[in-house]
C-alpha cells in the first residue's frame, strides 16, 4: 500500500488536536492572480516549496518546477499544505470544511440513547471570529491553488455556509450556483423544536467573474433524460457498505459524504485527467471518486487515522474504462456549421419547406442558405426568420425549425449533428 505523504523537513505540521492561529484581518484590496502568491499577511508562514525526488538542481542550472503530489494524501494543516503547492495547479477544489456546529452537551433520542453527533475537536472553534479567520485563511490558499479557469465547491450547513459564502464574495470568487443536497434519509429532529434538517448547501464558484470554467452541460442533460440538471440534488446519506467503520464497528468519520454526491460534482465541472484538490480530505471520498473517474487528486488531512483509512480505501478502487468516461463535445466546442452548409451538402434542398414543431409557421429554403416565410416578404437567417414568425426578439433556429422526413418532423439540428459527425470522420 502506498504511504501517506509527510510534510517536508522543517515544515510546520499541525499537532493533532491543536489548531494554528490564523490572522483575523488582512487587506482585501490586493487579490492575487492565480500565478501570484497570496499577500503574506493573509497566511501562516509559507512552507518550503516541494522539490522533485531527484533533489536539488545542479549549481547554475535553472530551478526545476515543483512536482505536484498527484494522487497523494498530505498529512498536515490544510492552509500550510496548500501554500506549499505551486500556484494555479488545481482545476477544481472541493472543500468540506469544519461546520462549527456549536453543539452544547450531548444529543439524545427520545429513548435517552446517545446520538453519535459531530463533537470532534476539529469542529470546535472559540468564537465566530476565530472561525472566520480560519475560513479566510483556507479560502485564500485555495484561491491561490486554483487555475485561472478553475472552480471551487464548498459544502456546509446553516451553521457555517452563509459566513463562508459572504467571505468568498469578499475575496473575489464569482458565485455560479448554490446547490441544495436534499437528503433522502435525514436524521430526524429528536426534540421537536425545529424543522427536520434535511439538506446541506453547496456553493459553486469560479475563481473570477471572467473565468472560462468547465461545465459539462450536455452530458448532464443527456444523463437526466434530456432535461436540464437542476440545482436541487437528491441523494441519501452515506450508509451501509459505503460507510467506513473502525475496528469496533463504529463509523470512522462523522461526516463522510456519499460517493454519488462527489461524482455529480466531478462529472459536472471536471474532465478526465484534471486535478482535484481536497483540503479537508477526511475518509477520502473525493480521492476514491476521482480515481474511479480517472481524475487526479491531491488530498490534505490533519488526522493520521483518517488519512491511513482513506489511502487503503483509494487503493482498492478500480478506475472505470476510458470508454465509460467519454463525454460528448459541448456545443461551444463542436465545429461551427452554418445552415448554408446543410444546403451545400444536400442535407436540405432549395425549395424544401420548414415548419415549427406544430406546423403553425412555414418557411421555404432558398439556394443561398437563407429562408423565407410563406409569402416571401420576410427573408433572412433561420434565427432571424424564426424570431419574426413568433414576434420574438430572438430565436434558436436550429431547434425551432423542423423538416419532414418519412412522415415525421425532425428539428434541423439533427441534420447539423449528422454533418458534424461526417466532418469528424473526415478529420480523422
Amino acid at each position: 500500500m502506498r504511504s501517506v505523504a509527510k510534510g517536508a523537513a522543517g515544515r510546520p505540521v499541525r499537532r493533532f488536536g491543536v489548531r494554528p492561529e490564523y490572522p483575523e484581518s488582512a487587506p482585501l484590496a490586493a487579490i492575487a492572480p492565480a500565478t501570484a502568491l497570496v499577500p503574506e499577511a493573509a497566511l501562516p508562514a509559507p512552507a518550503p516549496a516541494r522539490r522533485p525526488a531527484s533533489g536539488r538542481p545542479a549549481s547554475g542550472a535553472p530551478e526545476a518546477p515543483p512536482q505536484l503530489p498527484l494522487d497523494q494524501i498530505l498529512l498536515g494543516d490544510s492552509v500550510h499544505e496548500m501554500s506549499a503547492l505551486p500556484a494555479g495547479c488545481a482545476d477544481l477544489v472541493f472543500a468540506d470544511p469544519p461546520y462549527n456546529l456549536q453543539l452544547g452537551g450531548e444529543l439524545k433520542r427520545p429513548d435517552e440513547s446517545r446520538v453519535d453527533a459531530v463533537d470532534d475537536a476539529w469542529d470546535q472553534f472559540e468564537s465566530f471570529q476565530a472561525y472566520d479567520a480560519f475560513t479566510r485563511a483556507w479560502l485564500l490558499a485555495a484561491r491561490r491553488a486554483l487555475k485561472p479557469n478553475g472552480t471551487l465547491f464548498v459544502i456546509g450547513s446553516y451553521h457555517n455556509i452563509f459566513r463562508v459564502g459572504a467571505m468568498m464574495q469578499d475575496l473575489g470568487f464569482w458565485i455560479l450556483n448554490d446547490i441544495v443536497w436534499r437528503k433522502a434519509n435525514p436524521m430526524p429532529n429528536f426534540r421537536g423544536r425545529r424543522f427536520t434538517n434535511a439538506h446541506e448547501t453547496l456553493i459553486w464558484a469560479a475563481r473570477s467573474a471572467d473565468a472560462k470554467y468547465t461545465f459539462n452541460y450536455e452530458a448532464l442533460k443527456a444523463g437526466n433524460d434530456d432535461v436540464q440538471m437542476r440545482s436541487d440534488w437528491l441523494f441519501p446519506l452515506c450508509t451501509g457498505q459505503e460507510r467506513l467503520k473502525d475496528g469496533a464497528g463504529r463509523k470512522l468519520h462523522p461526516t463522510q459524504k456519499p460517493e454519488a454526491l462527489i461524482a455529480r460534482i466531478l462529472l459536472s465541472a471536471t474532465r478526465p485527467g484534471d486535478v482535484v484538490l481536497d483540503p479537508f480530505f477526511g475518509s477520502g471520498t473525493t480521492g476514491a471518486v476521482a480515481r474511479r473517474l480517472r481524475r487526479s487528486f491531491i488530498g490534505i488531512e490533519r488526522e493520521e487515522s483518517y488519512a491511513e483509512a482513506a489511502r487503503a480505501r483509494i487503493d482498492a478502487v478500480e478506475p472505470l474504462h476510458e470508454d465509460a468516461l467519454l463525454a460528448p463535445p459541448s456545443a461551444r466546442e463542436a465545429p461551427r456549421v452554418a445552415f448554408s452548409a446543410l444546403v451545400d451538402r444536400g442535407f436540405v434542398t432549395p425549395g424544401a419547406e420548414l415548419t415549427d414543431a406544430k406546423g403553425r409557421f412555414r418557411a421555404v429554403v432558398r439556394a443561398d442558405g437563407t429562408i423565407a416565410l410563406s409569402g416571401g416578404q420576410n427573408v433572412g437567417s433561420i434565427h432571424r426568420v424564426g424570431a419574426l414568425a413568433q414576434g420574438a426578439e430572438a430565436c434558436n433556429g436550429w431547434t425551432f425549425w423542423h423538416v419532414e422526413q418519412e412522415g415525421r418532423r425532425h428539428p434541423i439540428d439533427t441534420l447539423r449533428a449528422r454533418l458534424r459527425a461526417e466532418m469528424g470522420i473526415a478529420a480523422e
